[in-house]
């Protein structure tokens, strides 16, 4: 038998019953996992999402004092990330990805996403220093704020960040003054009125404007139809409008080869109605027919990559019960009206600010209920408690009416001290989160369920 035992960041192998190979192939391997905490990076695991969440779960003691032990936190699974690149890669591999990171700018994130080459969609001057300083060269990043403050457009020309945008005269003229390296991309207007997040409210130069705007080193065209996006032809549209814009410009002597389709897409969880694989369907091949090879295209996804790849975990800190009548007739109404109000460790002004600002909708789980794990398939055995108890409303822990996650939901009978998890959480929740009412922002414990991430950091 092989006798190995593990010892923080090494193993303790017995030479005489391991061959060396395999002894050289074990340090090797915890040589990879640990070189991300030498370097001052979280500890990365290698253990499924479930494992993760049980086993921190297990690590503190429900009765015991320690109170940052029972706060809401997250697992990240950036292996999940990384099969999002390689499914885009395979689907739209003419496109370049520059991600949104305002998105969820997690260290961890960003360093796999600089570690994989992918671009960056920077919106400020501390977006941009944070690339900056991963050592990413700055011809991977696109400035992407049509209209920016001038000390960062400074900032830009400073630090040789040249790609940015701008969608009007007034935001060319302050470029012209402040970087007068910079390469433009002009923004324009499209039809953002199926989405959800309709970016052209403040965004995008009308058609009828953009002669007028080309001047200085306009080098192409950009767009966004908006995030949440619930028709894949609004991709194509847009393209038929970027092209015109070229066509136009070709007119006053520029010969565009740049062209950046924005961002909207959706996250893997999207498996009906508006998915990636129907947005590339139409995106992709449009812009073939269009555009010649020799134009480059980007674009700027921000949740298709981290949506999914984010489980947060919440405790339920209080009950309190609406309806506690056992009368049938009381019981079979149940359903119209939440019979209990659930309070958990985090709420709209923390992570579920994006069911006020993404207009996302946050289904809670049983994580852990009367000290049983009940995480995925487990959690379908708990399906018949629930009947008896009708629906419960799910509250944040602030003093602030309207921090209400959810306002019916499905549960069993809880009690304070049991836990709730929220899938697909990896998407403008923790990056816009507070701290009202002195709440502590939730944690992130990462792991990866695809090992070739490992050797990324």
């Amino acid at each position: 038998m092989i006798d190995i035992s593990f010892q923080r960041n090494q193993f303790e192998v017995v030479p005489t019953l391991v061959p060396q190979t395999l002894a050289r192939a074990l340090k090797s391997r915890i040589k990879v996992l640990s070189a991300g905490t030498a370097r001052g990076l979280p500890k990365l695991h290698t253990l499924p999402v479930s494992q993760m969440l049980e086993t921190h779960l297990s690590s503190f003691d429900p009765i015991g004092e320690d109170a940052e032990a029972e706060n809401a936190f997250y697992i990240a699974d950036l292996g999940e990330v990384y099969c999002q690149h390689l499914r885009w890669k395979a689907l739209l591999p003419r496109i370049e990805p520059f991600f949104a990171m305002k998105c969820n700018p997690d260290p961890m994130v960003m360093r796999l996403m600089a570690s994989l080459g992918i671009g960056f969609d920077c919106a400020s001057k501390n977006e941009i220093q944070q690339v900056l300083d991963m050592n990413v060269n700055p011809s991977r990043i696109i400035f992407a704020n049509p209209c920016k403050q001038d000390s960062f457009v400074k900032y830009a020309y400073t630090n040789k960040v040249r790609m940015m945008t701008f969608d009007n005269t007034e935001e060319l003229h302050k470029i012209k003054r402040s970087h007068p390296e910079a390469q433009l991309v002009l923004r324009i207007l499209t039809d953002d009125s199926k989405s959800l997040c309709k970016l052209g409210l403040k965004f995008g130069a009308p058609l009828d404007t953009t002669r007028a705007l080309l001047q200085l080193d306009v080098i192409g065209v950009s767009f966004h139809v908006g995030s949440g996006c619930f028709d894949a032809n609004a991709y194509g549209e847009a393209v038929v409008r970027a092209r015109r814009v070229f066509d136009e410009a070709k007119e006053y002597g520029y010969d565009f080869k740049f062209l950046d389709v924005g961002g909207g897409f959706p996250s893997s969880n999207v498996t009906e109605g508006i998915t990636f694989e129907k947005i590339a369907k139409i995106l992709g091949p449009t812009i073939d027919a269009l555009f010649e090879p020799e134009v480059r295209v980007i674009a700027e996804p921000g949740r298709y990559y981290v949506g999914s790849a984010f489980t947060l975990a919440t405790q339920v800190i209080a009950r309190r019960t609406i309806r506690s009548n056992n009368n049938a007739d009381v019981q079979k109404d149940a359903s119209k009206d939440p019979s209990h109000m659930y309070y958990i460790n985090d709420g709209v002004y923390g992570s579920f600010n994006c069911t006020m600002f993404d207009h996302q909708v946050c289904e809670p789980r049983v994580l852990l209920r009367n000290g049983e794990f009940a995480y995925r398939d487990k959690q379908l055995l708990l399906l018949g408690d629930a009947i008896p108890h009708g629906y419960a409303s799910v509250w944040g822990p602030t003093c602030d009416s309207i921090d209400c996650i959810t306002s019916k939901a499905y549960l069993p009978l809880l009690e304070a001290g049991d836990w709730l998890y929220f899938d697909n959480m990896g998407a403008y929740t923790i990056t816009a989160a507070s701290q009202f009412n002195g709440f502590k922002k939730s944690k992130v414990l990462y792991t990866t369920t695809e090992d070739k991430v490992t050797y990324f950091f």
